[in-house]
């Protein structure tokens, strides 16, 4: 049985500077592993439309997900045959684990009565909002803005507040999840399921490896992909305390933020340095 690695990596503080988006102190952690052929898995809260340049700009080829576990791309021919359920479409077969975004707006406009003023959502929001809320350009807010499948909230009230609205949301079969910089409302979809489900593709159809997953996140939305992972990597966040974890073994915790603390769990996990 040979043994190999998946590195599944939320982007937003982890691999991407919270402040700045910059992930250039992980550039020679990312050439080290894929001359080792070790995939690095983005797992984020981010658009399949944010994921198509990002891709680029870290030279990755492989499998995504999206939108906070809600669908994984997978290449069309990264695997020998086409996943069973997954539909082809723009290149990529596709796992999806949400209804689409309109029903979850749906949702939030049976709220807006109750919440008057107390919280936006990005179908409501203008570019020059979204570009206020997250520091990205316009062009990027474009981007992030294309949801499919689950919508961002920018709470704007108190805490007690926020705890109604939260209930409000799960007597209506949501499940908010709250990120580095908005509650993300979708389905029964997680990063965690995500992360389960294509590990166990890559068993399937590599049959004599057995695949270790190491996790990385910063967030509470990375929560469950970090309690999934074989080995789990808290990434130190400069606004955020780190994720709380019901797994025990296998948890780090990173001494430097976002991609500096991302480059150095990965060398001393992977590489020995």
């Amino acid at each position: 049985m040979n043994n190999s690695i998946l590195v599944f990596s939320d982007l937003d503080g982890t691999l991407l500077d919270h402040h700045t988006y910059s992930f250039s102190a992980a550039v020679p952690t990312l050439s080290k592993l894929a001359e080792r052929d070790i995939p690095v898995i983005p797992t984020t809260s981010k658009t399949y439309s944010e994921l198509k340049q990002i891709r680029k700009d870290l030279g990755l080829h492989t499998p995504f997900i999206v939108e906070n576990g809600a669908a994984i791309f997978i290449p069309v021919g990264f695997f020998t045959n086409q996943p069973q359920g997954t539909i082809e479409k723009n290149g990529f077969w596709i796992k999806e684990f949400s209804k689409p975004v309109t029903y979850w707006r749906s949702l939030l406009d049976q709220l807006k009565t109750d919440f008057d003023g107390k919280f936006n959502h990005f179908a409501n929001m203008s570019t020059t909002e979204i570009v206020d809320a997250t520091g990205l350009s316009d062009a990027q807010a474009q981007l992030a803005g294309a949801r499919e499948y689950g919508e961002p909230i920018l709470w704007l009230s108190d805490q007690d507040t926020k705890i109604e609205f939260l209930n409000a949301l799960e007597k209506l079969g949501a499940k908010p999840l709250q990120g580095g910089r908005f509650l993300h409302l979708s389905g029964e979809c997680d990063k965690g399921k995500a992360l389960i489900w294509l590990t166990e593709l890559f068993e399937s159809t590599h049959s004599e490896t057995k695949y270790t997953s190491i996790a990385l996140g910063d967030g509470q939305n990375d929560v469950a992909m970090l309690n999934a992972a074989d080995i789990a990597v808290r990434i130190l966040s400069p606004v955020n305390e780190p994720p709380t974890l019901t797994k025990e073994n296998e948890v780090y915790t990173t001494k430097r933020f976002g991609p500096e603390g991302w480059a150095d769990s990965l060398n001393q996990i992977i590489f020995n340095c």
